[in-house]
């Protein structure tokens, strides 16, 4: 049986450039991040544009997804990169579906993230947010 040091994660490959979308397997299920390469003076910067996520519906999986991107009249243009994070079999599309929302939540107010992801906030990440720590010391009533 294979293994992975993450629960969630089956595999990843990072800083992909975009031209080697192509390459890979159909129907992959998981989260994929767009990016923009720049060369920074301390080494190659990416910067995150986009984080989106794949099931194996109609739109064929992180492949399909990329190269739908890559066509895309608003979107072409803007990323040189990709990484992509493969989820195992046994994780649900509902679970894929909430750590999109969860990074995407995390960058809704990144002025370069924001301006492609469409979905300005994660209305369940929004309802279990408590910024007052000292109600974390409590226990949360289940819900």
């Amino acid at each position: 049986m294979e293994q992975s040091d993450l629960r969630l994660v089956k595999r990843s490959a990072e800083f992909i450039q975009k031209e080697k979308a192509s390459s890979l397997p159909r129907r992959l299920r998981g989260i994929y991040v767009l990016y923009k390469h720049r060369r920074g003076s301390r080494g190659d910067k990416y910067d995150v544009l986009y984080v989106g996520m794949a099931t194996t519906g109609r739109r064929g999986g992180m492949r399909g997804r990329l190269l739908s991107h890559a066509k895309s009249k608003r979107k072409r243009n803007l990323w040189t990169h990709f990484s992509a994070f493969e989820v195992w079999d046994n994780i649900r599309d509902e679970e894929v579906a909430e750590l999109e929302g969860l990074f995407r939540h995390i960058y809704r107010n990144d002025s370069k993230a924001n301006s492609l992801n469409i979905q300005r906030g994660f209305k369940r990440a929004a309802r279990v947010r408590e910024d007052n720590l000292d109600y974390w010391r409590k226990p949360r009533a289940q819900g």
